[in-house]
């Protein structure tokens, strides 16, 4: 009989000695297969995997149920590379469900009016060139940041060359170098009385 405890050890030695996996990931592992090997009663078949998954998604948000099961294939991986099992309990059981879309959670309209009004305020009260060029600076960050979405490593990364006013529009590079062009806004004078 497969004696999971004592896999679990050697599996977690492996990861640590020879896949140099970091400390939270290797107790992780541990915590995950420990909740699995006295779920299932030491027990490591089709059928008790089943069991676990089930029990897992009746006690745990998605990605959780996600990493936990994706931390036993990880260890049957091992399993079968080390020849001690020989057939995969994972072959031909789906695990297949749907992780709920979180929205990022947006600044009340509010909260942003006073952030701009208070930079605002200290650009008025500026006494030197200088206090006045970086509070200049600061407000174009924040009002960029509040009417694009931009994130703020792309703010932090913008060049002069990157914004065109005759255009209205700021080049970003965002995530993995890829180039968005964000269009920005301009006061519209009318002559309408």
């Amino acid at each position: 009989m497969l004696n999971l405890t004592l896999q679990t050890e050697l599996f977690l030695n492996c990861c640590k000695n020879r896949k140099a996996l970091n400390d939270k990931t290797i107790k992780a592992y541990r915590t995950d297969l420990r909740q699995f090997t006295e779920f299932t009663n030491n027990t490591f078949t089709k059928e008790s995997i089943y069991l676990y998954i089930d029990m897992l998604h009746e006690q745990f948000k998605p990605k959780t149920v996600k990493r936990k099961i994706a931390t036993v294939k990880a260890f049957t991986h091992y399993l079968l590379i080390e020849d001690v099992i020989d057939i995969n309990p994972f072959d031909k059981i789906e695990v297949s469900f749907k992780e709920p879309v979180i929205l990022p959670r947006t600044i009340p309209l509010n909260i942003i009016n006073s952030i701009l009004i208070c930079a605002y305020n200290l650009q008025s009260q500026t006494k030197t060139e200088y206090q006045k060029r970086i509070t200049t600076r600061d407000i174009a960050v924040l009002e960029i940041f509040f009417a694009t979405g931009a994130r703020i490593s792309e703010i932090c990364n913008l060049k002069l060359s990157s914004v065109d006013l005759t255009n209205h529009t700021v080049k970003i590079f965002g995530k993995g170098s890829k180039e968005g062009m964000i269009q920005i806004g301009w006061e519209v004078k009318s002559d309408v009385a």
